[in-house]
């Protein structure tokens, strides 16, 4: 296997856990160093793992130790530190979106390739059984052409359970840049890259409270959109219809259906790695289960990364260009819902490889 890839993660939140998780016993890597802003958090973390090295965020952007930087910050960070990470020869995988902005977006894809790097994003969790299940029934021809699909995703908001919630509803925040990375990146491993959106949005309320931990009660001001629909005309004629909100309760919405001329999916939420994938054919009389046949088995957050690093000679399968085309998706249907008009994107995709159904001995030994 050679010597592992270094790997160095800036920022240690919630979502850390579930990398260090997947990353912390893999064969192919070496989580080297880690840093947060936060110093008591990354010596936490450093202590858990041997070997690892805790330091300053551009101790570890600059240092020789580090191949990929992991970046899990908050997303308006998530720019400025990838470029960073480019600028000092450095590979980067960034937790989603992959920035904010569009053209920041495009800056961070534009460098690596001048900079022979290369760039990964989250999520990759649409590498799972459960979608991966899903675009093989579609490309199986189970459901003859596809001609549309729905993607729902309601929730009353995240201060309810995150102690520290402002980002969710500061730029870069709210529903769509937050979720619709999932439900995007499964809808062009579904059907294929988005050509022009069509957008509409709205705020429910001015502030929230948070419901949970030390600042418990705290009101918080939203700046951005909290309910987000969407229309996405795909390259092969298929349209999506897409809901995202932080204003609801909740929805008895399958999180994706696909329709097609001969049957209907029901795939199950991307934001998971697995779950059951239904089909219900024409002139059927109930939904069937069907088997998983493609996707990481067993997968966790960070195969994305192993994916990364094991793409000798092909694209990464959740690649820079991939999430750039998913965050000009979302920023268009902004600019869209501000705008009032029909917007064609710039960018062009390739839907990523499939994943072949991949055991859990096959990719993650000993686990």
């Amino acid at each position: 296997m050679g010597d592992p890839h270094r790997v160095g993660i800036v920022g240690l939140g919630v979502i850390s856990r579930a990398y260090l998780g997947t990353l912390g016993e893999h064969p192919a890597v070496r989580v080297t160093a880690v840093a947060d802003l936060d110093a008591t958090r990354s010596a936490a973390v450093a202590a858990q793992f041997p070997g690892v090295a805790a330091v300053g965020v551009e101790e570890l952007l600059d240092g020789s130790d580090v191949d990929t930087v992991l970046n899990l910050t908050t997303p308006a960070a998530h720019a400025p530190i990838a470029l960073r990470a480019i600028a000092a020869g450095k590979g980067v995988f960034a937790e989603k979106p992959l920035a904010v902005e569009f053209a920041d977006g495009r800056e961070i894809v534009d460098r690596a390739a001048a900079a022979g790097v290369r760039v990964g994003c989250a999520p990759d969790t649409v590498l799972g059984t459960g979608t991966q299940t899903a675009r093989a029934a579609i490309d199986g021809g189970l459901i003859g052409r596809p001609l549309s699909a729905s993607a729902v995703m309601v929730t009353p908001g995240h201060e309810r359970w995150h102690p520290n919630p402002d980002f969710y509803y500061t730029a870069g925040g709210g529903p769509l840049l937050d979720m619709g990375p999932y439900y995007i990146s499964a809808l062009v491993h579904l059907l294929g890259p988005v050509r022009a959106v069509i957008g509409a949005a709205s705020r429910l309320r001015d502030e929230r409270v948070i419901g949970s931990g030390p600042r418990i009660g705290q009101r918080i001001p939203v700046e951005v959109h909290s309910h987000v629909s969407g229309v996405l005309e795909h390259v092969n004629g298929a349209l999506s219809t897409l809901t995202t909100s932080f204003d609801g309760v909740t929805t008895t919405a399958v999180p994706i259906e696909v329709h097609g001329e001969d049957g209907t999916l029901a795939v199950p939420d991307p934001n998971h790695f697995d779950g059951d994938t239904r089909l219900f054919p024409l002139g059927g009389s109930e939904w069937r289960t069907l088997p998983p046949s493609a996707g990481y088995v067993g997968a966790g957050r960070g195969i994305g990364l192993l994916d990364l690093v094991a793409a000798d000679g092909r694209p990464p399968r959740a690649g820079g260009d991939l999430a750039l085309h998913v965050l000009e998706t979302m920023t268009a249907v902004l600019r869209s819902a501000e705008e009032g008009r029909r917007i064609e994107l710039t960018t062009a995709v390739r839907r990523p490889e499939p994943v072949p159904l991949t055991p859990v001995a096959e990719w993650f030994p000993g686990r």
